[in-house]
């Protein structure tokens, strides 16, 4: 059986996050790593040194993997998508968890790994 895209099985969050989210609208490329899909530039709406939100004019599935970098500054980072919803007008919002981040953030020293 097929799911329908920006549908799936998130995965349970059974505690709150732990640290808010930043609002810093920052310039990103995202792709899709399995997907034959053009990368993207793009912007973020929030950002934590564990995820962010991103917006998207491509609606994307749950779990699905995408790298996201910086345009300024050297940030990279294998990416989890944990949702995709909707956006008022066209695009998606997409929230995603960070699984391999590299490189330091756009303000010196913040999330650095």
């Amino acid at each position: 059986m097929e799911m329908p895209l920006g549908m799936g099985n998130p995965k349970a969050f059974t505690a709150p996050r732990k640290e808010a989210r930043i609002p810093m609208e920052v310039g990103v490329q995202i792709k899709g790593q399995t997907t034959v899909r053009e990368a993207e530039t793009t912007f973020t709406e929030n950002v934590s040194s564990r995820g962010a939100r991103v917006w998207s004019s491509q609606r994307w599935k749950i779990n699905d993997e995408l790298i996201i970098s910086t345009l300024p500054g050297s940030f990279h980072a294998t990416a989890r998508v944990a949702y995709c919803q909707p956006a008022r007008g066209t695009g998606f919002a997409v929230g995603l968890e960070f699984v391999e981040p590299r490189g330091s953030w756009v303000v010196e020293g913040a999330f650095e790994n």
